[in-house]
């Protein structure tokens, strides 16, 4: 097992969790607010563009980007939307290459927002995500890294960044400011995951299935799982779990549900985690497909979507955790599918490699294939739905595709 320091609450004795945790007490870094922009993006629109327009245009645009040797608060920023069926894309000012990772909004205002992405990539929005600007934190940037932001969540005005090397940011005044919260070296694992679950309050998940949480803001913090998955797989390898043995120690992805429930993928894809609040340790599940797991995640429904790699989808059978699901035909084209993401419990949709696309009505039953998207040549990695209304898809190369209902 392992044995951070992660600001625990030593006032609570249930957080003495098998000597996984040390205590130590932290001290506020003095807030920072960010430096403002120097101007605001200009909205291009364009008209319907056929397919030769569409690649002319879009060729175009990459040129001038790469003319640009810094592409920032000072520079010329393009914002340019082309329609794919019922979505648009939105050119960002950033440099070729980004992989965009998390976006979220404030809840009292859904036209302000913020985008998270490798590279240091921070960009907020003010007017429901079709214009961006670029942020910096400067206590960020004083130092000789390059953060990767990995996840960020609002509830009310507080919000919550976390990214890699260990960094964690909050605000409480809606991103006006953000505050870095001081971590220990010896945290396990990269900060993956963190949700806003009250005033003051938030959980957070690390790539080797350590859960804290915290309700004072951050200042300090306590376990909710006794153990690292590689010391619950180590005591139940036994119990026949499938590929347990070849297990390296992390994540490859790992989704919460409105209830506070997990569902994790080994780096592997081998098997799967679940967690549910109260339980003491992940539990290992075989998997149910031949092929290994690329994603995994709830649906609106409260069940369980399953990607495997090669573009496979299944959903669960029912409600809840279980490990029977059922594999459904889906036009993917041979590229992998890497994320699902519901609109209400009939509308979703799915993306993945090559800009693949799908939608379905039928609360996964069938899916139609969105053959604009063909165009854009880059992986889609995550869809985002803020609400009925508001969706955003994220990829590779800065791609950021706007639902247009």
């Amino acid at each position: 097992m392992v044995s951070p320091k992660l600001l625990i609450d030593s006032s609570n004795p249930t957080t003495l969790l098998n000597s996984l945790f040390t205590h130590r007490q932290p001290t506020f870094l003095h807030s920072r607010n960010f430096q403002q922009p120097s101007r605001t993006l200009n909205t291009i629109r364009a008209s319907a563009l056929n397919r030769r327009d569409f690649i002319a245009d879009t060729a175009a645009t990459a040129a001038a980007l790469s003319l640009s040797p810094v592409i920032g608060l000072n520079s010329s920023s393009v914002a340019r939307a082309d329609t794919l069926s019922e979505w648009e894309r939105v050119y960002l000012p950033i440099d070729p290459g980004v992989v965009l990772l998390d976006i979220a909004f404030v809840p009292d205002d859904p036209s302000h927002g913020f985008l998270l992405g490798t590279r240091q990539t921070l960009l907020e929005t003010k007017d429901g995500g079709s214009t961006w600007v670029s942020r910096s934190i400067s206590s960020a940037e004083d130092e000789d890294f390059n953060y990767r932001f990995n996840a960020i969540s609002f509830k009310g005005k507080e919000g919550w960044i976390v990214g890699k090397p260990a960094i964690l940011l909050h605000t409480s005044d809606a991103g006006d400011s953000w505050e870095r919260i001081p971590l220990s070296a010896e945290l396990p694992g990269d900060m993956v995951y963190i949700k806003a679950t009250g005033e003051k309050s938030a959980e957070m998940v690390t790539d080797e299935g350590a859960i804290y949480v915290t309700a004072n803001r951050g200042y300090n913090w306590k376990a909710a799982v006794q153990e690292t998955v590689s010391a619950t797989l180590n005591r139940t390898v036994s119990s026949g779990i499938s590929g347990a043995s070849y297990y390296t120690g992390t994540f490859n992805t790992v989704n919460r549900s409105p209830e506070g429930n997990y569902v994790a993928v080994s780096s592997r894809g081998n098997f799967y985690l679940t967690w549910e609040p109260g339980q003491p340790y992940w539990q290992p599940h075989n998997r149910a497909v031949a092929r290994r797991i690329q994603n995994m995640g709830w649906r609106a429904d409260g069940g369980l979507w399953l990607l495997v790699r090669g573009g496979g989808l299944y959903l669960s059978k029912g409600t809840g955790i279980t490990e029977e699901f059922e594999e459904i035909p889906v036009q993917s084209r041979g590229f992998g599918i890497l994320d699902v993401g519901y609109r209400s419990k009939e509308e979703a949709w799915a993306a993945g490699g090559s800009g693949v696309l799908l939608k379905t009505t039928n609360s996964g039953k069938s899916w139609s294939r969105d053959k604009a998207a063909d165009n854009i040549a880059a992986n889609l990695y995550s869809v985002k739905f803020i609400n009925d209304k508001q969706g955003f898809v994220l990829g590779n190369d800065g791609v950021l595709l706007k639902y247009l209902g």
